[in-house]
């Protein structure tokens, strides 16, 4: 448990849980799954009676009860050697303190944080976002699901910390996240401010590493991402920002665009806001989309988002 101004964390003990769930009989591997995820049925408070949490462990790319055994109890083994909880929790606690030193009139969430291991027999899981999916847009609560891959050990600082500066930004006292009128271009500003959050405090390791170099520099896909800011309903938001095979997947229509664009442009256009404006990521935390976009839009010759 960690204390800072008046909030605390707690990082769940899920290396226990997943050897629970590995050692279950098929019927007892639900139980097990529900058992791992139940301090976070708090992140699903919208849903009337809650989420089966098995089903949201599946949903969030979570193994399966035919996983290998061996596979899994490698995989956290892992992420021991590499002492994968304690770093999430430090690095967490450094970007609390820096948001908190920042914005000293900001109220910062008590946190529940699972880290979780992906299933590696799901190719998309794997091969287009390489082994990572995490989640912290809901106040309190950060949901991290990867696969131990160097790539993905080597930057789990970066990981956590993105995650908070979303779980800060859609915060109480921060930006309303309202799914029938928020847009495309407040997602994309969003992933800009906590991927260069990330990369204030650790450095190049801060960038998700599921998007490409060539999709980072691309002005097509800076232009093209441009064009869909103004884009409003979330089942099109995974075409904008995680790109044309996320959207494959989740029955959304493709918009021509690579993976991992919409973090790509927003990191252009939050640099060109911060570099205008002398802030940092930190600082800009709950800034408002529209502000960021005022400001970026015009100096890399993009026009403002249309409805």
């Amino acid at each position: 448990m960690f204390s800072v101004a008046g909030m605390t964390m707690t990082m769940i003990d899920s290396a226990a849980h997943m050897r629970a769930m590995v050692s279950s009989s098929q019927e007892q591997w639900p139980g097990a799954a529900r058992n791992l995820w139940g301090p976070m049925a708090g992140m699903y408070f919208f849903i009337p009676g809650g989420p089966d949490l098995a089903a949201v462990h599946t949903q969030n790319f979570g193994f399966g009860p035919d996983a290998s055994k061996d596979e899994i109890l490698g995989a956290i083994e892992a992420l021991e050697r590499a002492d994968a909880w304690g770093r999430i929790q430090r690095a967490l606690e450094a970007g609390l303190r820096n948001l908190g030193s920042t914005n000293p009139a900001l109220t910062l969430p008590d946190l529940t944080v699972l880290l979780v291991l992906g299933d590696p027999a799901n190719r998309h899981f794997m091969d287009e976002i390489r082994g990572l999916s995490a989640f912290g847009g809901i106040s309190g609560y950060i949901a991290i699901t990867i696969w131990p891959t160097d790539e993905v050990l080597n930057r789990l600082e970066g990981i956590a910390l993105h995650e908070l500066h979303h779980n800060v930004r859609y915060s109480p006292g921060g930006v309303e996240w309202n799914p029938q009128t928020v847009t495309v271009g407040e997602h994309v500003v969003a992933e800009g401010l906590a991927d260069l959050f990330a990369v204030g405090l650790v450095g190049e390791q801060g960038f998700t590493h599921f998007v490409s170099q060539e999709t980072r520099t691309s002005d097509e896909v800076l232009h093209r991402v441009g064009e869909g800011l103004g884009v409003t309903g979330m089942q099109d938001f995974a075409a904008w920002v995680l790109g044309d095979a996320s959207a494959r997947m989740f029955g959304a229509t493709p918009v021509g665009l690579p993976t991992g664009a919409g973090y790509a442009a927003g990191a252009r256009i939050v640099t060109a806001y911060l570099e205008a404006t002398g802030q940092t990521a930190a600082a800009a935390v709950t800034t408002p989309a529209a502000e960021i976009l005022t400001v970026a839009l015009p100096q890399l010759g993009l026009g403002m988002p249309t409805r």
